[in-house]
C-alpha cells in the first residue's frame, strides 16, 4: 500500500525532486522508529502514511499564500491527503488520524500520541540536515521535542555533538 502512496506522492510533487527526497527521508526515519518503538501494525500505518504525506500541502501553500510556512501547509494537507488517499481502502479511523496529523505537524504542542510524535522527530531528523542547524540548535531540539528511545538514540548517534 505505501508503494502506491509514494507513487502518488511523487506525481503530486512532480519534478520538485527536493520535497519528494524529503518526504523518502521523512518516511525512512519515522518507519524505523515506528517499529522500533514496537508500535501497532496499524499506528505504522498511520506514521508510514504520515511521513510520505505530511508536507503534501506545502505547493498549495505557495500557491495560494505565497508561502512555505508550516501555518500555511497544516492548512492546505488534510484536504489534498485526504483526495490522494482516497483510492486507497483505509478504515475512516485512520484517514482521519493521518489527517489530523498533517494537518497539526508544525504545532509542537498539539502532540498528543507515538504517532505524532515519532513524525515529529524524524522530520527534526531529516531538517537539522537539510538545514544545516547549529550543534546549539540541535541540542535544544532533542531536549526539547525528542522523547522516543529510538529517535533520542538516532539524533545523538548521527548529530554527535
Amino acid at each position: 500500500m505505501t508503494d502506491r502512496i509514494i507513487d502518488k506522492m511523487i506525481r503530486y510533487f512532480g519534478t520538485d525532486v527536493r520535497r519528494i527526497n524529503h518526504a523518502l527521508k521523512v518516511y525512512g526515519f519515522a518507519s524505523c522508529i515506528a517499529r522500533r518503538e514496537k508500535l501497532s501494525d496499524n499506528e505504522i500505518l498511520i506514521v508510514d502514511i504520515t511521513a510520505i504525506l505530511h508536507d503534501i500541502g506545502i505547493k498549495e501553500a505557495e500557491k495560494k499564500y505565497h508561502s512555505n510556512s508550516g501555518h500555511y501547509q497544516e492548512i492546505e494537507g488534510p484536504s489534498i491527503a485526504r483526495d490522494l488517499l482516497s483510492e486507497i481502502n483505509l478504515d475512516i479511523e485512520i484517514l482521519d488520524r493521518i489527517c489530523f496529523i498533517i494537518g497539526r505537524h508544525h504545532s509542537y504542542q498539539k502532540i498528543d500520541g507515538l504517532d505524532f510524535q515519532i513524525l515529529v522527530e524524524a522530520d527534526f531528523l531529516v531538517n537539522i540536515h537539510e538545514d544545516e542547524l547549529s550543534r546549539h540548535s540541535i541540542e535544544s531540539i532533542q531536549k526539547k521535542y525528542f522523547k522516543t528511545q529510538s529517535g533520542i538514540s538516532m539524533i545523538e548517534s548521527i548529530y554527535k555533538y
